[in-house]
């Protein structure tokens, strides 16, 4: 699903880099929004073949006064401060939800260094405590990413992939069953009790071996926990329709603003009739598109384009470790 154009930019030589991203299709703003700016034209239209060949001199009159109007007001809306405060809060959110998905590779780096055994006990509780982990952190992306969700949508199906036993799965089942808080972290608990016992059959030599595991562990709980905290908490919905509402408000009253009125009546800002309103284009392109990426980047475990690859990093975990 992300969209990776780092290798289009690897060099600003020429007349500008970006100039070749402009035709893609994925990830888009074009993709976005053209279906919110065919709707707007058509309604721009509507009214324009309206005033043009549907009014009398009295309703042209009037429904010149009510641009003019339009036009005078639209412009007290503070779009541009409110919309930009609310994109920036939501990549500023989108950035730290990624920087909060827990990664394994340290803990499995720990635990083949510091937990000692070639027999077949050895590399059991190792991959065990993988495994648990491995199980907490997949189960945690199936509570926040719906992608993930249809993939697993019961324990039986994270039996079917092997991150759990049938034994191990009857006995969170009914673990669960007993409280209605989601119990994301128990197998973390099972790994963190495993790392004791290796090391009392003393197959991690210090207390700074275990306890240097069992804080990597913790700090992926912590991660799991920041995840769903995201999930639960969003951004207040009072700004968020704050900021819809300024968008769609001011579009709408510039539907009524930005028509072309008769020039030979002399209105301020009116000297010319274009037709085709290309400056209100490309404002719509520029504060919807705005608005449009704030909508995919608030909740990043999705199906948009630039939705991050849950599925992708189950398969890569699973896979690694």
């Amino acid at each position: 699903m992300t969209v990776s154009y780092t290798k289009d930019v690897v060099s600003n030589k020429g007349l500008g880099c970006f100039l070749k991203l402009l035709l893609r299709w994925r990830g888009s703003v074009y993709k976005l929004i053209w279906m919110d700016l065919l709707v707007y034209l058509t309604f721009y239209f509507a009214l324009s073949f309206v005033y043009r060949f549907a009014l009398n001199d009295y309703g042209k009159h009037l429904f010149e006064q009510v641009s003019l109007t339009c036009s005078r007001h639209a412009e007290n809306i503070p779009l541009s401060f409110v919309l930009g405060f609310f994109v920036s809060l939501v990549v500023g959110r989108w950035w730290d939800q990624f920087r909060a998905i827990p990664w394994p590779d340290t803990l499995a780096l720990f635990v083949s260094t510091s937990l000692a055994g070639n027999d077949r006990r050895g590399r059991m509780m190792r991959r065990t405590i993988l495994r648990y982990i491995n199980f907490s952190m997949s189960f945690t992306f199936s509570m926040i990413s719906p992608i993930v969700k249809r993939r697993f949508p019961t324990l039986a199906h994270f039996e079917d992939a092997g991150f759990i036993t049938g034994n191990e799965r009857q006995i969170y089942s009914r673990m669960s069953e007993r409280t209605p808080h989601t119990l994301y972290w128990m197998p973390m608990a099972w790994a963190g009790a495993l790392v004791c016992r290796a090391r009392k059959e003393n197959r991690i030599k210090d207390d700074i071996a275990m306890k240097t595991i069992i804080d990597e562990i913790t700090r992926l709980r912590s991660r799991c926990g920041s995840l769903l905290g995201y999930d639960a908490i969003n951004i207040p919905l009072v700004y968020t329709q704050v900021v819809t509402w300024a968008v769609y408000a001011f579009f709408i009253m510039n539907l009524m603003g930005r028509q072309f009125l008769d020039p030979s009546k002399g209105y301020e800002k009116f000297p010319i009739d274009y037709y085709f309103p290309v400056f209100t284009t490309l404002q719509f392109c520029f504060y919807m598109g705005w608005l449009k990426v704030a909508e995919s980047l608030i909740n990043p475990f999705g199906d948009d384009d630039d939705d991050f690859e849950m599925n992708f990093l189950v398969d890569r975990n699973l896979q690694v470790i």
